[in-house]
């Protein structure tokens, strides 16, 4: 094993996730199929209650031990730093064993609250079924989490990011035979079916866990173990107090992400309901909302993902050194980043709506108008994602706090007014709840600069340039694709048209966003013109 540099480690991590994702998205083509529309309105609630759970389990301490152990390396306490990786595992199996609990036994308790009264869709039994399914997942991701943080404190990416495939390699195996052989093979309902689907998340993890232990001791010798001569004078009450600090702020921002989540799902199938959808089409729409709708989107947040993953050692490191130059300089770049490389994105899929989500899901009423503005949900989602990690590692957790309650709260009360307004103006009333989704992200990041403009006088005139030269090559992009959309057209049927015209606008525009991008400075400009170089003399594009 090497250690990566925050470029490297950036590309490293985003292209594994990007792949991770890519498959995450592909499997759901035949998975979907297999299961059908009230399966997947199965599926989504069970994963967005089980991410709730998941995110208290995991959302803090993971993260919270890589940045320890980063601070602590930087600083030479060797000894500390393994201690503060033994203390995070012991947190770790009791508040995943907790969460296990809470979740296997409640299961049918939040189904009704999910639903409430409403007929028409799927059962409380059911939902409660996967649900228990998905819970015994916290036994075992909540150990690979941490586990990747002690690799990803000492700037090991790259194991971390293999692990991530093999994780989700094995689930997707276990998710489409499991769910084909129960509902196809064996003629067993569509609950079971997905109730197997979803303990895949469990086999996985289990896979994933295993190369990661496996990695750390083969390169047991790379940690500065050697190093280590006696007890430093670091107390465990001190370690344990760190850790709690450090996940708090993390953990608060993902279960107000997931409320939030549960609670828009909820808010949406009773608005709909009320406005007068009946309980299929609010369950339905609702699940693509939250759901079906964003795992199209995952390859633009998993560019946020992976540079969180790379940005929180190099940061920490940073301000550490109390070096605030350099942790604006890696703040800039990160965001700059996540708006070269998530923008052209949002475009394509947001031009692309309705061939991608028929290529997915099949043709529905609703998918693919969803889908088009929710890409750019995801493109705010994305900012917010790497803003949080960022603050986090800068120890601004009022902030955290503060941006993400106001950011969610405004969401929340803005849901159930937009929705009647959009009902009322005679369009769709779920747009409502898309627009308010977009506000409260705004407003969350719009807080984010400020404050670190006030504490810590980072600037942001870099970010500014790189957002206004992003419009050059977006815009040319989008031009040449509408132009070809008038000779090619778009909305095609049958999935082998479908992939070619999918297939021709990505590569036609990528090709122009990226020349465009290279000729006028900004690829070497976001990316670093070491990288630029290392990658065209790797393809002898460079003479």
């Amino acid at each position: 094993m090497k250690k990566n540099s925050f470029v490297e480690g950036t590309f490293i991590a985003t292209l594994a996730i990007i792949l991770v994702k890519f498959l995450g998205v592909l499997y759901v083509i035949p998975f979907y199929k297999i299961i059908g529309e009230s399966g997947g309105n199965l599926y989504s609630y069970a994963y967005n209650v089980y991410n709730l759970f998941l995110n208290i389990s995991t959302a803090g301490i993971p993260i919270a031990v890589s940045k320890i152990i980063s601070e602590y390396n930087t600083l030479e306490k060797y000894e500390a730093k393994e201690r503060a990786y033994t203390l995070g595992r012991n947190i770790i199996l009791i508040v995943s064993m907790i969460a296990f609990f809470l979740l296997f036994v409640f299961a049918e308790d939040f189904a009704h609250l999910i639903l409430g009264e409403i007929k028409g869709g799927n059962t409380l039994e059911d939902i409660g079924f996967v649900i228990r399914s998905v819970s015994f997942c916290l036994l075992i991701i909540p150990f690979l989490s941490v586990s990747k943080g002690y690799l990803q404190g000492h700037k090991y990416i790259t194991p971390s990011s293999i692990s991530q495939i093999i994780e989700q390699v094995t689930r997707i195996a276990v998710i489409l035979m499991g769910s084909y052989i129960v509902i196809k093979v064996l003629n067993k309902s569509v609950s079971l079916g997905v109730g197997v689907a979803v303990f895949g998340a469990f086999i996985g993890g289990l896979f994933a866990l295993i190369y990661i232990k496996y990695k750390i001791y083969k390169n047991k010798d790379k940690f500065n173990k050697e190093k280590i001569k006696e007890k430093d004078n670091i107390t465990n009450k001190e370690i344990i107090k760190k850790i709690i600090t450090y996940s708090i702020p993390l953990i608060i921002v993902s279960i107000a992400t997931d409320i939030y989540g549960l609670t828009d799902m909820t808010l949406m199938i009773r608005t709909l309901y009320t406005l007068g959808y009946d309980g299929k089409a609010s369950e339905t729409i609702a699940s693509i909302v939250a759901t079906w709708a964003p795992k199209i989107c995952m390859i633009i947040n998993s560019v946020a993902i992976g540079l969180s993953t790379s940005l929180i050692p190099h940061m920490v490191a940073s301000f550490t050194k109390n070096d605030l130059k350099e942790s604006n300089n890696k703040f800039n770049e990160a965001i700059n980043i996540i708006i070269f490389t998530t923008f052209p994105l949002v475009i394509g899929l947001s031009l692309l709506s309705r061939p991608t989500y028929t290529l997915f899901y099949g043709q529905s009423m609703y998918g693919s108008e969803i889908l088009k503005y929710t890409s750019f949900v995801a493109f705010f989602a994305s900012i917010y994602i790497v803003m949080s990690m960022a603050l986090q590692s800068l120890n601004k957790f009022k902030t955290v706090y503060l941006s993400t309650i106001l950011g969610f709260l405004t969401n929340a009360l803005l849901d159930i007014p937009l929705m009647y307004l959009f009902k009322k103006s005679g369009l769709d009333a779920y747009y409502g709840a898309i627009l308010a989704t977009i506000i409260g992200y705004i407003l969350s990041f719009t807080i984010v600069l400020i404050s670190l403009k006030k504490s810590l006088n980072f600037k942001y005139k870099n970010i500014l340039k790189t957002i206004l030269k992003t419009l050059i090559p977006s815009l040319s992009m989008l031009l040449v694709l509408l132009i070809m959309s008038k000779f090619i057209n778009i909305n095609v049927t049958g999935t082998l048209n479908i992939i070619i015209v999918c297939l021709t606008y990505a590569i036609v525009g990528g090709i122009i966003y990226i020349f465009t991008s290279y000729k006028i400075g900004l690829l070497n400009e976001v990316l670093g013109s070491d990288f630029i170089n290392k990658i065209l003399n790797k393809l002898n594009l460079k003479h």
